[in-house]
This record gives C-alpha cells, structure tokens and sequence, in this order.
C-alpha cells in the first residue's frame, strides 16, 4: 500500500510519438537507449507501475520515471497500457506538447482506434470520476452529494488491481484507507502457528482500513484482492482533514465503523455458540443465498476452494472436504463439479444452530 498524493485529470492513452526521447525532459538525466528497449513481452506488476509513478511524481526518481517510459514501450499489451495511462496524468510530460498532439486529426483517429482496440485491465468498467460513478448508491460510504465527492476526488488514487494483490498487512502502520469501486476482498488474521483465519469478504461499497485510518493504530487484519478490483485510495492524513470539513464524512465513517462492530459481534456469536466444524461449515453455505425459499433447492456455482472453506470457519482443509461428502451422502447438499446444490434447506439449518 502507498501513500498517495492528490489525483490527476483521467489519463488518456499516451501515443507513441508522445513518449520522451532521451534528453528531452528536463526532470529525466540522460540514460542508455538500451535502458528503454521496446520488445518487453513480460508482463509488469500494475502495482509495480502504480509505486514507480508516486516515486516519480511525489520523489522525484528519475529511475522510476524511465521505468515507466520503458514500460509503455512494452510488447505486453496490458503492461503498455497501464503505463501509458500513467504517464498521461504526469505532471513531468504537462510541457511536452502532449495537449496539440492529442488535438490533432492523426492522433485523433489513432485514439479512436485505441479506445475501440484496448480493452479495460481485468474486464473491469474503469470509472475514473467520482461523480461520474454509475455503481453507487445510498449504501456505498462514497454515496456523498457532488460538492463532497469534489473533494474526495481531489485527495484520492484510483487504482485497478488483480486477484491476489496484499493492499495491508495485520498490525501494520495505518498509512491510509481504501474504497471497494469494484469487486471483492478477503479479510483474514493469522494466529502465531500460521493459522489463517478468514473473517470477512468485503464487497463493493464497503471500506478497508476505516478503523485504523481513524484511530492511528495498526491494521486489525490483512486485506487481499479476491477478484479483480478498482480501489480508491485515500491517506490518512487527507482522510482526517475531510473528516474535519465535511460532517457526510464523518457520518458515513461512524455508520461504517458501527456496522463493522455488529458484524464482528454477529461473527463472535456464531463462532463461540456454534461448536462444531459441520454446524460451521452449514452456516457458511447457508450464508451464500439466505433468503431462499425453504422448499427450493438452492444451486450455488461455488468461488471457494476447500482450502478458504477451511480458514472461514477456523478447520483443516481435510475437515472440509470430509464434512461435504458427510452432507452429500446424507442428501443435504448434492455436488456437480464447481457447482453445490442445497437440498435440504431445513436440515442445513438444524444443524447450524
């Protein structure tokens, strides 16, 4: 996770013939040709590209400005498309005639064809304004009028992230917090033995270091990616001070922060009361469609793996894999390969209580 700065106007893809030449700015020294080679078929790390651009823009690393320029220059589509969309907001490239290129007729149609051409990282719908986000709503803690989202804008990062990303770790400083735009991310802890214990999945709308960005303490949990997500980044210190301004802020944190705290209590409750693997294991599958109707069977296309069944309900992989062939033969579930079929809503029910 970074500490970002204020954000920059939605980038436009950068032109070949827009990219520097060696010598030509006068914030990069001069560099071996060698040093910015095309032909890079090995895809880069968009976070990698992410940490050269704030290093850049925020320090000065000339480094990290070729390793952009190298970057954008890439045989990988994707790693050039990260690249130059990043170099299209620098300040660094603001005098470089990029504003008359992108008016003119050639460049006009070369972007037409880009913009058909290129599609977006992940197949996510990049939304690069607040305002103009058409996902919110009143239950998203970004659901602010247009005047707050001005501000929020001005102080935030947009970035677009895979599955398996780490944005923070379990007790590490508080740099910041993050906006679920899209997408999905698995909140876990992990005990002293290694153990890992995933206690929640937060969806779209929902915050991630809100606690620890008000409080100043370390992160309670470690937040990685569990599918593809675009985040909005906000450091703590810009955090604060809209708190401070804005009252909608500091409303939406104290609505988060209290449905944080009946979650976790739901969570506690269930742990404690519920004492065995298989009354567990049946809340978890009941909690994927809880609002069925008792006598329909329920298809779930299951996202989980044995694996993160185990760590959401504190067992073995092993355990998870007995208690489902225990269910099936039972005939409580049926499974189809990626598919599990609830097919005695009542029964999972008795046993989960």
């Amino acid at each position: 996770m970074l500490n970002v700065g204020a954000s920059h106007p939605p980038p436009v893809p950068v032109p070949d013939d827009a990219l520097p030449t060696i010598g030509e700015s006068q914030n990069l020294p001069a560099i071996a040709p060698e040093a910015i080679a095309p032909g890079q078929c090995q895809a880069i790390d968009p976070f990698c590209l992410f940490a050269c651009r704030v290093e850049w823009e925020q320090r000065e690393d000339p480094c990290a400005g070729w390793e952009l320029i190298a970057a954008a220059r890439s045989a990988n589509a994707d790693t050039r498309a990260h690249a130059r969309a990043l170099l299209a907001g620098s300040r660094h490239l603001g005098g470089m005639g990029m504003g008359a290129i992108s008016e003119s007729p050639v460049y006009r149609k070369r972007q037409e064809s880009v913009d058909t051409e290129m599609k977006a990282p992940y197949g996510l719908d990049i939304v690069e304004n607040c305002n103009e986000c058409a996902m919110t709503n009143s239950m998203f803690f970004c659901g602010f009028p247009h005047s707050v989202l001005d501000s929020l804008d001005d102080v935030s990062h947009r970035s677009t992230l895979p599955a398996g990303a780490i944005l923070f770790v379990e007790g590490q400083a508080p740099r910041g917090m993050f906006i679920i735009c899209s997408g999905k991310v698995n909140l876990s802890t992990t005990s002293r033995e290694g153990k890992i214990l995933i206690l929640k999945t937060a969806m779209a709308g929902e915050t991630l270091g809100l606690s620890a960005s008000v409080s100043g303490m370390g992160y309670e949990t470690t937040a990685e990616t569990a599918a593809p997500c675009q985040l909005n980044f906000i450091d703590r210190k810009h955090f604060l001070e809209l708190m401070q301004s804005h009252c909608e802020v500091g409303m939406h944190a104290a609505q988060c922060l209290s449905r944080d705290f009946q979650s976790a209590h739901r969570d506690i409750h269930d742990l404690v009361l519920t004492r065995s693997s298989k009354g567990k294991l049946a809340r978890l599958l009941l909690s994927q469609f809880p609002s069925q109707e008792e006598e329909a069977e329920t298809r779930i296309h299951s996202v989980m793996t044995h694996e993160e069944m185990a760590q959401r309900i504190g067992a073995s992989r092993e355990t998870v894999t007995r208690l489902l062939s225990n269910l099936r033969r039972k005939r409580l579930i049926r499974l189809d390969g990626p598919s599990l079929t609830i097919r005695d809503r009542p029964g999972l029910k008795a046993l989960a209580t």
